[in-house]
């Protein structure tokens, strides 16, 4: 389960703290876009964690499946097929256009791997019918947090989002002002081009 605890370091602490969002009107235009940035990076890795998760409920799917049916071709023969599966299946997302690449993904990893500290997805086939149905409760269970915590992010990306787009219809923002400011991200001495 992922917590978030109030006062927390983590990045997840600070985006889905109370006062993050708070008093928005106030904030000057880059402390909206790095607060934003910040919680589009959490909803990326969010979203990374989640995946893994899903891959792990197929393989784990697939091999009850199997044993089920008395199938004799192992998932690993099948892994493909079944990571395909899932790849091109109906998007149940936020169809959220993703530019940002996970920061965390070995931490997510590590994660996933370690629920249930057994199930050794590598030899799913070892696993008694029983380890495996925890393997997938805990699983379903780790992805309906990651699911509630992402979309939680994804409201506060959202209300980043609205007060940006607020001050450009009010005239407060410009375009002239971001590009400016990116010019100056990325060349931060004023050397010329």
């Amino acid at each position: 389960m992922i917590e978030v605890r109030p006062g927390g370091r983590r990045r997840i602490d600070r985006v889905l703290a109370a006062d993050y969002v708070r008093d928005l009107d106030r904030l000057p235009m880059s402390a909206l876009r790095e607060r934003r940035d910040e919680a589009a990076q959490e909803e990326t890795d969010l979203s990374y964690l989640r995946r893994l998760l899903h891959a792990r409920i197929d393989i784990v799917k697939a091999e009850q499946q199997r044993r089920a049916s008395g199938g004799q071709t192992s998932v690993v023969d099948q892994l493909t097929a079944i990571l395909a599966d899932n790849a091109l299946g109906p998007a149940t997302g936020s169809g959220r256009h993703q530019t940002l690449e996970p920061s965390r993904a070995g931490e997510y990893r590590r994660r996933a791997e370690a629920l249930v500290g057994d199930a050794d997805l590598s030899d799913v086939t070892s696993l008694s019918d029983g380890k495996l149905a925890e393997a997938l409760d805990s699983y379903r269970e780790q992805e309906r947090s990651v699911s509630k915590r992402r979309r939680e992010v994804q409201i506060v990306v959202d209300s980043f989002n609205a007060e940006i787009a607020r001050r450009y219809a009010l005239g407060t923002a410009s375009v002239d002002e971001l590009l400016d400011s990116e010019r100056r991200r990325a060349n931060p001495r004023g050397e010329e081009d």
